[in-house]
């Protein structure tokens, strides 16, 4: 959620910001800002909805404009106070001398305000981020340095911050500070970057450090400090970014999102190059730190995640049961975080989240860390704050995913879960050789597989469009693909505005069959020769039998299917325990078709942000 940028530097800075911001509207966002130092004033400009309403304000004004030196910008999503000109950022002090921009909540903002405004400040805006502007020009007009300012004032913030602070008085320099908000300095020659996330500078640069908690950067065009919060100075290591430019580009799709779903077979392909490369030797997951006596003394898994990387650890959790013999508890990382719970010492904890910053389950990973759990970290960032916390990690190597509806990340996180529950069975010895070995030999497939489903997805578009102006739908599944239903339900609803529902197939009768007509369709998952078949193939005629209108999504070539369906999307013929990773694609597809027959914004879709850095 929200985005900052920030430059001091020899380059056009309205454009390295504005450019910048671009690269971050997949995080979510309902206004936009810029403040220029420019001429010895710090010049702000704002807009509401999307960039192209702050470009059109820019261009408007843009006889202010003389030579801008350097800058900060944000795109917000609200938090406190309405989406609103005044409630955007960045946000100044009375006097219009400084400017600041936040991402995360302060949550003591209401008592700060309070005594602020004895001291004279006068508040225009609902924001906690209003006040952290007020509360630094209070402490500048006691120190006149921008730095010991910053620090004072931060100290008495409690919450989550990722700050970006200017003042006029302090031409020269930019500064920054985080707690629990993730911010990195991009490294440049007579050039420097403040940024929430790296595909704000990627274009620019590849060097950077990322800040811990309780840090502060102080930033020139020649010159990056990094201190504590006391003021002592901390060296930091420079990190090379994995990406390149290319990856924010479209490449000829029509929306990030298609092409995210296309890019799936490749994302696989290097998830398991040097992890799965022979069937007959055993997995290799070199950052991942557990053996046999470790796993002697565990006597459970936790799998902790939000959204879509939440359906992820439903896969993962059946898998492990099934292949390792380890009981595994799975969820919502908002839920865990607020009940006492039975973690411990004993207690492996997997934290899944894309970007890695997700705000609900990384504090939840921190409290299962100080119970003395063994933290096994799945995520595509390996540069992320809950990277930093495990003491095992799976990186998924999904390259940066730029639809806020994740797609690759989420077949990632599945394939990461495959390779996990197959490296325990293998340390366990629990499951029979053979049969791990076939699995991982058809495992190896599944990218091709998927290949067969990208290269003519008529029937899904012909299924789109056929259901489109359908107002709700239900999901349904048993096994290891209830995930699957719910999360094609998830899918469908978070680009499609259609209110869409996943349910385990034997629970339709048990409440959810009162809504079955005529203008409820119910999608079906069957996977021919598991143990489930039969049983969805029958809940489905009981769907029938209320007139709703059914959609298969299946392998089988058992030709009563198509008399009891009025749409069949088939897939390639996969075992069970195999089939969310392959099924998963065509759901998503779906979902995207019927979003474009609708007109919907697809990559960027009302109210939703792709890294969610607030609880």
């Amino acid at each position: 959620m929200c985005g900052i940028v920030g430059y001091i530097g020899y380059r056009n800075v309205t454009d390295v910001i504005f450019k910048g911001l671009t690269n971050l509207e997949y995080r979510g966002y309902d206004s936009a800002g810029l403040a220029l130092r420019d001429e010895n004033e710090i010049k702000i400009y704002k807009s509401l909805g999307k960039l192209v309403n702050l470009k059109n304000e820019l261009e408007k004004r843009k006889s202010e404009l003389k030579n801008p030196v350097s800058g900060i910008g944000h795109i917000r999503w609200a938090t406190h106070g309405s989406a609103s000109l005044v409630n955007a950022h960045p946000h100044t002090c009375n006097c219009g001398k400084l400017a600041v921009v936040h991402n995360g909540i302060i949550e003591n903002y209401k008592e700060l305000r309070e005594e602020l405004i004895k001291k004279g400040c006068i508040f225009k805006s609902q924001t906690d981020t209003e006040t952290i502007a007020h509360l630094i020009a209070h402490e500048y007009a006691n120190t006149k340095n921008l730095e010991n300012a910053v620090r004072n004032s931060v100290k008495k913030l409690q919450g989550a911050y990722a700050i970006c602070v200017m003042h006029k008085d302090s031409p020269d320099e930019i500064i920054g500070a985080r707690k629990h908000a993730p911010m990195l300095i991009g490294i440049g020659e007579n050039e420097n970057f403040i940024a929430s996330d790296t595909p704000a500078i990627i274009e620019y640069t590849k060097k950077t450090i990322y800040l811990d908690d309780n840090e502060i950067a102080i930033v020139t065009k020649n010159r990056v400090k990094i201190t504590d919060i006391n003021g002592n100075i901390i060296e930091k290591r420079i990190e090379i970014l994995p990406w390149e430019p290319v990856s924010l580009s479209k490449l000829g799709y029509k929306h990030f999102m298609l092409k995210e779903i296309h890019e799936q077979p490749d994302v696989i392909r290097n998830e398991l190059s040097g992890k799965l490369y022979d069937i007959d030797a055993n997995v290799i997951l070199n950052e991942v730190k557990l053996n046999a006596e470790t796993l002697k003394n565990l006597n459970k898994i936790e799998i902790i995640a939000c959204g879509t990387s939440l359906h992820a650890a439903l896969v993962g959790k059946y898998i492990i049961e099934d292949l390792a013999g380890i009981s595994v508890e799975v969820e919502a990382s908002s839920e865990y975080i607020y009940r006492k719970t039975t973690t411990n010492a004993s207690t492996l904890v997997i934290g899944v989240s894309q970007s890695g910053e997700t705000a609900d389950t990384i504090t939840a990973i921190k409290q299962a860390k100080e119970k003395g759990a063994h933290i096994l970290i799945i995520t595509n960032r390996p540069d992320s704050n809950m990277a930093r916390l495990a003491d095992s990690l799976i990186p998924v190597n999904a390259g940066i995913e730029v639809s806020v509806a994740a797609t690759k990340s989420y077949t990632a996180q599945l394939i990461s879960f495959y390779l996990l529950a197959i490296y325990l069975a293998e340390i366990k010895t629990h499951t029979n050789k053979e049969y791990i070995k076939n699995l991982k030999h058809e495992l190896i497939q599944v990218p091709a597989k998927i290949e067969e489903i990208l290269s003519d997805t008529t029937q899904i578009q012909a299924c789109a469009k056929q259901f489109s102006s359908y107002k709700n739908f239900i999901y349904i599944a048993r096994g290891v693909n209830l995930a699957t239903a719910l999360e094609g339900a998830l899918k469908l609803k978070e680009i499609s505005y259609i209110n869409a529902t996943g349910y385990a197939a034997g629970e339709l009768k048990h409440g959810p069959i009162a809504m079955l007509d005529e203008t409820m369709p119910v999608l079906s998952i069957l996977i021919p020769g598991g143990i489930t078949y039969e049983k969805i193939l029958s809940n489905s005629e009981e769907a029938k039998a209320r007139n709703a209108k059914l959609i298969a999504l299946t392998s089988s070539d058992d030709g009563n299917i198509a008399n009891l369906f009025d749409a069949v999307i088939k897939i390639p013929k996969i075992s069970e325990i195999l089939s969310p990773a392959v099924a998963c694609v065509p759901l998503q597809l779906l979902a995207y078709y019927i979003a474009e027959f609708l007109g919907k914004d697809v990559d960027q879709p009302r109210n939703l942000a792709k890294s969610v850095t607030v609880e």
